[in-house]
């Protein structure tokens, strides 16, 4: 059983940056698959970007692409990143992280995905 726990997230001004943090446990962190979702007041729980198992090429949704959002982990430290830079209002938002079935291949949607964490929230004003 994996445990997920985010971190890191709160109130920031347009333009801001944060560094959201996921450390696992229970697992072997490095066979996972990881990825970030966020739920805005309102709407579905959407993808925001995932970094496989092995840590090459991440995925992000067209909502962040071309954005300086990165997402990254730290194998030995059982932990994965977020980092978001030039943060929007509409950035605003639980963000969760979640892991997959080791070994298996980054994917955009939620029903690959078996754990995850309980969320942290992101504010941003305008």
């Amino acid at each position: 059983q994996v445990q997920l726990v985010e971190s890191g997230g709160g109130l920031v001004q347009a333009g801001g940056s944060l560094r959201l943090s996921c450390a696992a446990s229970g697992g072997t962190f490095s066979s996972y698959t990881m990825a970030w979702f966020r739920q805005a007041p309102g709407k579905e729980r959407e993808f925001v970007a995932a970094i496989s198992w092995s840590g090459g090429s991440p995925h992000y949704a067209d909502s962040v692409k071309g954005r300086p959002f990165t997402i990254s982990r730290d194998n030995a430290k059982s932990t994965m990143y977020l980092q978001m830079s030039s943060l929007k209002p509409e950035d605003t938002a639980d963000y969760y992280c979640a892991a997959r079935t080791p070994y298996y291949t980054s994917s955009p949607l939620r029903k690959d995905y078996t754990y995850w964490g309980q969320g942290t929230q992101v504010t941003v004003s305008s």
